[in-house]
């Protein structure tokens, strides 16, 4: 299970921070990250963590505003987003990839994700 919460309505400029628990995962995973996904857009990966190495890889596009990070001790992956834009509405979750690629480019288990809309 991958459970993401924290979501919700924000003003442009805002900052929120997504959770994502992670339980009852018994196949190994190459990484795990934040994707998103909405109306009129495309999937895209935001921010992943390589299994291998921890390397943190992050889309140009919230470079610089997103951070993700883990709490091993609780399961737990958090996505920290500050200056949110309109653009950034969309429907946010967390997924592991199982396939040893570049993190970010796809992914193979996800969860139900969480709302985030930026607006005034």
């Amino acid at each position: 299970q991958l459970q993401a919460s924290g979501g919700g309505l924000v003003q442009p400029g805002g900052s929120l921070r997504l959770s994502c628990e992670i339980s009852g995962l018994t196949r190994p995973y190459s990484a795990i990250g934040w994707f998103r996904e909405g109306p009129g857009r495309q999937r895209e990966g935001l921010a992943c963590v390589s299994s291998a190495d921890n390397s943190i890889l992050y889309a140009d596009s919230v470079k610089g505003r997103f951070s993700i990070s883990r709490d091993f001790a609780k399961n737990t992956v958090f996505l920290q987003m500050t200056n949110l834009k309109a653009e950034d509405t969309a429907l946010y979750f967390c997924a592991t990839d199982h396939s040893g690629g570049r993190p970010c480019a796809q992914y193979h288990q996800r969860g139900q994700g969480t709302q985030v809309t930026v607006s005034r």
